[in-house]
């Protein structure tokens, strides 16, 4: 099976077949036409995953997110840029193809980034309504054990908070990635988090002028609102592990392996 052909089962899959004119999904590096010896899902590849690739046999990677460092992977700027010459050598050396499914997986069926992250912390059937798909009600907890819960199924050391620690909570809103910045919309999710009656928002990335702020105000106004901040990478890696398991289905007997890109900061 050719890199081509592995791209248009995984679209008609996601999507129907449905191709967008405008789109992020490109090869970054690769020849349409090479023969696959072996996939590598993640979130975005970073060297070590390229390195993982390599050491697994693999010699195509799906990534979530852009290879070069801006969404389009624009190239022009890197031209004399040692960290990219470096990293394109280790690609091109070992004959990588490396594609960007990012747009086509958020227009699936059902977002199969926020079902991934979904099935990671178990709330398939936590959904508050149908009409509410980025709403779930838990069983009642604090914002502590809620920041406990998700520590240990995203394998987080660190989680930022808003709001107080022993809050009791319920209701939980989940915007993963850019999408808690708003999607074009700054006042989407106060909005969300005040029309749903939300406790808690778990967020990808965050501005500290909008959701932060509105609230840190409401908790010091004394509402039962809070936050928890988990980042782009650990709220969007996990459609990308789950990918693996549809995948497989798809490519046959070409070696499906998920490799965790980690989530990028350390903590001093």
């Amino acid at each position: 099976m050719k890199v081509q052909e592995v791209i248009d089962r995984v679209l008609l899959d996601s999507c129907g077949g449905q191709k967008l004119e405008k789109t992020l999904d490109l090869l970054a590096s690769g020849d349409p036409d090479m023969e696959v010896k072996g996939i590598v899902t993640t979130f975005m590849a970073t060297v070590d995953v390229i390195r993982e690739a390599i050491a697994v046999g693999a010699n195509m990677i799906i990534t979530h997110e852009p290879t070069y460092f801006t969404g389009h992977d624009e190239l022009e700027w890197l031209q004399q840029d040692p960290v990219y010459l470096a990293k394109k050598k280790l690609i091109d050396d070992h004959r990588i193809a490396i594609w960007r499914y990012h747009d086509h997986m958020h227009l699936a069926h059902t977002d199969r980034i926020y079902d991934g992250l979904i099935k990671e912390l178990g709330w398939e059937n936590q959904q508050i309504d149908k009409n509410s798909p980025w709403c779930y009600e838990i069983e009642k907890t604090t914002l502590r054990e809620l920041a406990a819960f998700l520590k240990e199924k995203l394998s987080m050391d660190v989680l930022r908070t808003v709001g107080h620690p022993d809050m009791p909570c319920s209701r939980i809103g989940i915007l993963v990635g850019g999408g808690s910045l708003g999607l074009g919309r700054e006042q989407m999710p106060m909005e969300l988090m005040r029309d749903k009656d939300l406790d808690v928002m778990i967020c990808g990335d965050i501005t500290e002028w909008t959701l932060c702020a509105y609230t840190n105000d409401a908790a010091m106004l004394g509402f039962k609102k809070a936050m928890l901040i988990v980042g782009h990478e650990r709220s969007e890696e996990w459609g990308m592990k789950h990918m693996a398991e549809w995948l497989q289905a798809l490519v046959k007997d070409i070696p499906v392996t998920f490799v965790d890109a980690k989530e990028p900061f350390r903590y001093l």
